[in-house]
């Protein structure tokens, strides 16, 4: 019995220690949270006038990206027998989606170089590959040289996506951040807006107006090219590279009425955030970084909310509003269809100025929680009214000479919609990027544009199949249902790290998907966002 005693004492004793040690490690981990918080105090220093020109001048890439995937659809309708005959519907979808398969290949090679090389050299590269992929395009008499023109503009698009708000993100002043990663995201739509205008006063000039639709998209690469010269790298990187003196030159850029002390408590922080790994990025193997995602459980949770972030973005059915609008409101009766598919062109473009506005204030959690669910009942809508729009659906034609409420309803419910999307999800997902901590953020950042490129095939290669196969309203009872699905993630997996330091944010996903832990550092930490707020311009 006395044995038993003993050993049930000493397993006693060894819980006890178990559960010292426990307390111990935890108070080291709040004590280091703390620690980098208080070396982030730069953050309340007012951010300079260069901190919002370098996010406007590398906010042309996305503009680049939303010109080029914008530019099709005019083009499609006057390139006429430009190529040599008249393009059939297949080679209509080829040059179409092989943008989008440059993308995919256009993120991997960003996402490979932009740790070893910098943040600035693949938006050089995508400059280039912009150029002559233009270049092709606006010189081609043949459907494989305009075909091998779209593919390599997609080299561009897919770098460029990657890229701009990577940089960005790790740029911005914390309290900013999601302003300037919106502002590049507002790029896009601005950019799409802009090829539509073209496209459509260039159609009415005789002959091959259309070149000149293409050829313009030039233009902006060579500027932002240009104009790279004078935007600084990434401190992060340039910390990771040993570089510190040049890292205290940009943040006295980035801070000009920030102190030495406090631009060396930034880098120390920084540092801090690079210990576990990030010292030995230049030398650490592609497959050693990408193996650090899934092993470490914190870094996976980030990653996998990113991603599927942007997966729900893509696969709630906007795109298909983007690609099909014309066909769309032509297939619910508007005999005017182009015209008012401009409207969802024109909604998207005014709703990004309007998460620029909001996102900082009010946070990311409660956009996504607000607006995805809002999209899930406008789908929702849709799939109703398409259920008494008479279409046959084999060929996708209406039935009969008008619509009446129905056709009306679903406009009016898309473009609810896309106000919803573009308030949101729309470009919090690419706000992500912030999530995932730095020494994988290049590849997890790969791997949410890739999330982005594939789900954007699936879904545009699939819209008009689902509506000749389980019906209008089956394909957008399937679009609420995933919209309802994002809802749900975002209500019990997306944290709130508005007004974290990056250095921060990296502590979040240590505490399973870090929903309390996020909301008690905002509580804490109310004064820091608030502190020397500024306006747009300054």
């Amino acid at each position: 019995m006395a044995s038993i005693s003993e050993t049930k004492s000493l397993d006693e004793k060894h819980r006890i220690l178990e559960a010292e040690q426990r307390i111990e490690v935890a108070g080291r981990q709040n004590s280091l949270v703390d620690e980098v918080t208080e070396l982030s105090a730069i953050e309340a220093t007012a951010a300079s006038t260069a901190a919002w020109l370098i996010s406007v001048t590398v906010s042309l890439g996305n503009f680049l990206f939303g010109y080029d995937t914008g530019y099709i659809s005019s083009v499609l309708v006057t390139i006429g027998t430009s190529l040599g005959h008249s393009l059939s519907s297949s080679e209509q979808e080829l040059v179409t989606s092989l943008t989008s398969g440059g993308a995919l290949i256009g993120a991997v090679f960003a996402g490979l170089t932009a740790d070893r090389f910098g943040r600035k050299v693949p938006i050089w590269a995508a400059c280039a590959v912009f150029v002559i992929g233009t270049l092709l395009q606006t010189a081609a008499y043949s459907v494989a040289q305009f075909a091998v023109g779209r593919f390599i503009v997609g080299l561009g698009v897919g770098s460029a996506a990657m890229i701009v708000p990577l940089y960005i993100g790790e740029l911005a002043p914390a309290k900013y951040r999601g302003r300037m990663i919106s502002f590049s995201n507002m790029s896009v739509t601005l950019g799409q807006l802009v090829a539509s205008a073209i496209g459509a006063g260039l159609a009415t000039v005789h002959g091959e107006g259309w070149r000149g639709t293409v050829a313009i998209g030039a233009f902006p690469a060579i500027a932002l090219a240009i104009m790279l010269l004078w935007c600084p790298e990434s401190p992060r990187q340039l910390v990771a590279h040993g570089q510190l003196d040049r890292t205290d030159a940009v943040l006295l850029k980035l801070y000009p009425t920030s102190t030495l002390t406090q631009r060396q408590a930034k880098i120390k922080s920084i540092e801090m955030s690079l210990q576990e790994g990030t010292s030995s990025l230049i030398q650490e193997g592609t497959w050693s970084t990408f193996k650090r995602i899934f092993k470490t459980p914190a870094t996976g949770r980030a990653v996998l909310v990113a991603c599927l972030t942007m997966a729900i973005s893509q696969l709630g059915g906007f795109n298909t509003l983007m690609y099909y609008s014309s066909t769309l409101f032509a297939i619910v009766g508007f005999t005017n269809a182009t015209a008012v598919a401009i409207t969802v062109s024109g909604t998207n473009f005014v709703f990004s100025i309007v998460n620029l506005v909001l996102v900082d204030k009010i946070g990311r959690r409660l956009l996504l929680c607000t607006t995805v669910l809002g999209m899930s009942i406008c789908m929702l809508i849709a799939a109703v009214s398409f259920h008494y729009i008479p279409i046959n659906t084999h060929t996708l034609a209406l039935e009969g000479s008008t619509v009446g409420w129905p056709g009306v309803l679903v406009l009016v419910t898309i473009i609810f919609y896309v106000a919803f999307y573009s308030t949101g999800v729309a470009t919090i997902a690419w706000i992500g990027t912030e999530l995932i901590p730095i020494e994988v953020r290049a590849l997890g950042t790969m791997l949410n544009t890739i999330t982005c490129w594939g789900t954007n095939i699936i879904i545009s290669s699939t819209f008009l199949s689902m509506m000749k196969g389980i019906t209008p309203s089956g394909a957008f009872g399937f679009y609420c249902g995933i919209c309802f699905f994002g809802w749900l993630f975002f209500v019990f997996c997306y944290p709130e790290v508005n007004g974290m330091p990056l250095e921060t944010v990296r502590e979040v996903f240590k505490h399973g998907f870090g929903l309390r832990y996020s909301r008690q550092w905002q509580k804490e930490n109310k004064h820091i966002p608030k502190v020397s707020q500024q306006s747009f311009g300054h």
